[in-house]
């Protein structure tokens, strides 16, 4: 999340004239995220989250992520609902931007996880995926390997402003995964984004998933290596063998893994770590000056690929069956 759209007052009540909610208490921007302008709102009926849409989101997807939050959600998965203007519709305009409102879940992310929070977050992964097994919308993940060149394209030519040599690291990295991603592994819809700023708890419990903007169709097990990248590393960097296996164990508990999907989880590690690092590091040269937005470094995801290229097999991140 952040804001890079201001909405004028009038723009703002305008807008959500077309809703049944009352009148604005207060409308506070929120920084976090890197993606979307959004906004928190506090109306007469309740909070809700106002969020415009821009960069990398495509209109055309806007109704699979609205869509995907109302199956999800039937489906006894905790998310924000989309909210309906007094047409019927989830989806409108401001600010010359498509926006949607959605409902304000409780509860709060954790800054430094826990096994425990670990273990929520498997078996909540698992139960979204179950959940999204009869949705009927597909979208194709635009930032898996065969996106990935893009990505290096724009930011290779600074790339070694970042860090020394990160140029050529990066385009022998994307050689090696091109050559060795699977192809043949059981997929269906992935949240795709599950940090830990996405992933709300409450008195102890997991209270709700959010930011369903990069939810796509793709490996299941690569939702799972995305999870260990954003879950299991300490903050210097060394991977938390308890954190991952405690991920991995209550994911499997709720959906068992094939043994080609545990085989495979190195290579997807490394593919999820070379993700992250191109995108930040493309929003980290290309940042807009003003924009209420968190940058966050993409040195981070280089230190995790390195420990990825040293595994050999899923015991490395606490997988022992």
């Amino acid at each position: 999340m952040a804001v890079y759209t201001e909405v004028s007052d009038d723009e703002l009540a305008a807008f959500l004239s077309g809703y049944d909610l009352g009148h604005v208490m207060s409308c506070k921007g929120i920084a976090e995220g890197v993606e979307n302008t959004n906004y928190l709102l506090h109306m007469e009926r309740g909070h809700f989250i106002l969020t415009l849409y821009e960069k990398r989101v495509e209109e055309g997807d806007l109704p699979f992520f609205l869509g995907l939050m109302e199956h999800l959600s039937e489906r006894g998965v905790s998310c924000p609902l989309p909210v309906h203007n007094a047409r019927g519709a989830a989806l409108g305009r401001l600010g010359g931007r498509p926006a949607a409102l959605v409902t304000f879940l409780e509860g709060m992310s954790v800054r430094r996880p826990e096994a425990r929070h670990c273990a929520m977050v498997g078996e909540a992964l698992a139960r979204l995926h179950s959940a999204g097994a009869d949705f009927g919308l597909s979208r194709p993940n635009a930032l898996s390997v065969e996106g990935w060149s893009e990505l290096l394209g724009n930011a290779q030519a600074s790339a070694d402003k970042v860090a020394p040599g990160l140029a050529i690291a990066l385009a022998g990295e994307l050689a090696y995964l091109q050559k060795n991603w699977p192809t043949d592994l059981p997929a269906g819809v992935i949240h795709a984004d599950l940090f830990p700023d996405n992933v709300f708890f409450l008195g102890g419990a997991l209270s709700g998933l959010i930011d369903f903007y990069f939810a796509c169709n793709d490996f299941f097990a690569y939702d799972l290596a995305i999870c260990l990248n954003a879950w299991c590393f300490e903050q210097d960097s060394s991977f938390n063998v308890t954190k991952g296996m405690a991920l991995l164990d209550a994911y499997a508990r709720a959906r068992p893994l094939s043994q080609a999907e545990v085989d495979a989880l190195p290579i997807l590690a490394r593919g999820s770590a070379l993700r992250f690092l191109l995108t930040r590091l493309v929003d980290w040269l290309d940042a807009r000056d003003g924009a209420l937005v968190k940058k966050k470094d993409p040195v981070e995801y280089l230190k995790k690929l390195r420990f990825h290229q040293q595994a050999s097999s899923a015991r490395d991140y606490g997988y022992m069956r």
